[in-house]
């Protein structure tokens, strides 16, 4: 655990000094012009995540405002599910059971090179969420099914991340991005603490000035 948080730690504070080095190099080129160049964009991402040992997918929202093309600050929300193999209840009845929420909170995004047709940025996402266990009830029906929560709890997340984005049009960028979920332990039944840590990998779509 140690090891993470030096190496989520480490993450950040390169990110945050590749901005400046960028920002600073940004304005050595442009030493004969004392304008700023700020905006700000909306986002809406899709990816892929294991949570409990399942597949699953998160999706989500963020939107910011970008400083000088180095420096992005905003907020985010993300929802999760691991109830991506529905067709098997039939055979596994413990398969009813599966793990949906969602979380979100303050985004930052340290951005190096970002009047590059490519280049990256290190987004970050520190908040809070909620998770619940919920029960198909009627998973022995084939064309009827009905959700009930079984268990429900809180949680703080740490979510750092890189993002490889693409300059596709002056109004659109794409991105391909990998980050880590950290959060605080899980209490519900039956469930791991530790069971929303992990990985998630993805695609960022963006709109707005830049």
């Amino acid at each position: 655990m140690k090891t993470l948080t030096l190496l989520l730690a480490f993450l950040m504070a390169a990110g945050f000094a590749f901005a400046q080095d960028d920002y600073q190099n940004h304005e050595v080129e442009t030493i004969f012009s004392n304008q700023r160049s700020n905006g700000g964009y909306g986002a809406f991402t899709i990816g892929y995540t294991q949570i409990d040992g399942r597949d699953a997918m998160v999706a989500g929202a963020r939107g910011a405002f970008i400083f000088d093309h180095s420096f992005a600050i905003g907020v985010a929300g993300y929802g999760f599910v691991n109830d991506l193999e529905y067709h098997n209840y039939q055979s596994n009845p413990e398969d009813r059971f599966f793990l949906a929420g969602g979380y979100g909170g303050v985004f930052f995004e340290p951005i190096v090179g970002g009047t590059k047709p490519v280049h990256v940025s290190f987004p970050i996402v520190v908040g809070m969420g909620g998770i619940s266990l919920v029960e198909h009830t009627n998973w022995d029906r084939d064309y009827y099914h009905d959700y009930q929560e079984y268990d429900t709890d809180l949680f703080f997340v740490f979510e750092p991340g890189v993002e490889l984005e693409f300059n596709l049009t002056r109004f659109f960028r794409m991105a391909a991005y990998g980050s880590y979920r950290l959060t605080s332990d899980i209490e519900l039944y039956d469930t791991n603490p530790d069971v929303l840590r992990g990985f998630n990998v993805g695609m960022t779509f963006k709109f707005g000035k830049f």
